[in-house]
């Protein structure tokens, strides 16, 4: 390690910052330290760089075109020559597929996560800040959508707002906010009566800007954590829909798709329905083992 390397490393361990921006790059170093010492996280996050790399680079590593129909090389088995995880019963390379459909999986979960942490976040401090009446109602509604199984309330949305990416996604955001509301408020309420908080009460500072600037940043750490693990239950939501016919439509290569094309031939063809399904499992699974490595890292009540 060479000296300009050592003298960061001890800068960003100081147990005496000279500055705010020191003090912040120093917590995240110590967070990074403490990441990197779960394997099992780290496994997670490599299985998502190497997603996001394969979805960035989709053009230049994919075998085929993933839209291509050849009904002569229809179905063939995994390992065939120039089809490495075979074919589709239109003849179309499954592992292409795969590939570009990497992108529309990040593309929902990206969405989704923008969409309901941040409609959850809103309503969550709303209520826990404001209290009486405007707390109950909010959280009156948020029973409401926390009533109705997730999957199922997604399909009545579905179903109301026609099939398509925009509105699976957005189906799915308008079920996944409930829980990031209950946990925004949770944390609302406790810190709307610290002594920090009336310090900048007596200061002047109005509502907006004391949920804005004091109890948002505090409420982040939780929601990031809550965020990705429920990564793997917005994948499975959106191929349930993409099963189901309502998510993206044919001919995207998107997984859930994938695998209601291949249940036809589960028998005799395993590989068309097996191969997209395994990516969802392998993808929900680093999501679940980063989560937990966040939650680790980030959760201030943690004993650890």
């Amino acid at each position: 390690m060479s000296d300009t390397q050592t003298g960061l490393r001890e800068w960003l361990l100081t147990d005496t910052p000279h500055s705010r921006l020191q003090a912040r790059l120093s917590a995240l170093y110590h967070g990074w330290l403490s990441f990197r010492s779960n394997s099992l996280a780290m496994f997670g996050l490599s299985i998502l760089v190497f997603l996001l790399l394969m979805a960035a680079f989709a053009p230049l590593i994919a075998p085929h075109d993933p839209f291509t129909q050849d009904l002569g090389n229809r179905l063939k088995p995994l390992g065939t020559e120039s089809h490495l995880l075979g074919t589709d019963s239109l003849g179309r390379d499954i592992l292409s597929r795969l590939i570009y459909g990497s992108r529309i999986t990040l593309y929902i979960v990206t969405l989704v996560a923008l969409i309901a942490p941040l409609a959850g976040l809103l309503v969550g401090t709303i209520a826990g800040y404001a209290g009486g009446w405007i707390d109950v109602a909010l959280m009156r509604i948020t029973d409401i959508f926390l009533a109705f199984p997730r999957l199922v309330l997604a399909l009545a949305f579905v179903a109301a707002l026609g099939a398509g990416i925009e509105n699976a996604v957005l189906a799915i955001s308008l079920t996944a906010w409930p829980p990031y509301a209950r946990i925004a408020r949770a944390e609302t309420l406790t810190i709307r009566n610290s002594d920090f908080i009336s310090a900048v009460r007596l200061q002047g500072a109005g509502p907006v800007r004391i949920i804005t600037k004091h109890i948002w940043p505090l409420c982040i750490s939780s929601l990031i954590v809550r965020v990705t693990l429920d990564m793997a239950g917005i994948i499975l939501a959106a191929a349930g829909l993409g099963f189901l016919g309502l998510g993206a439509q044919p001919p995207s290569p998107e997984w859930g798709a994938m695998i209601s094309e291949g249940r036809r031939f589960i028998l005799d063809h395993w590989w068309v329905a097996t191969v997209p399904g395994l990516a969802i499992f392998t993808v929900s699974l680093a999501f679940n083992l980063l989560g937990d490595g966040l939650r680790d890292v980030l959760d201030p009540k943690d004993s650890k």
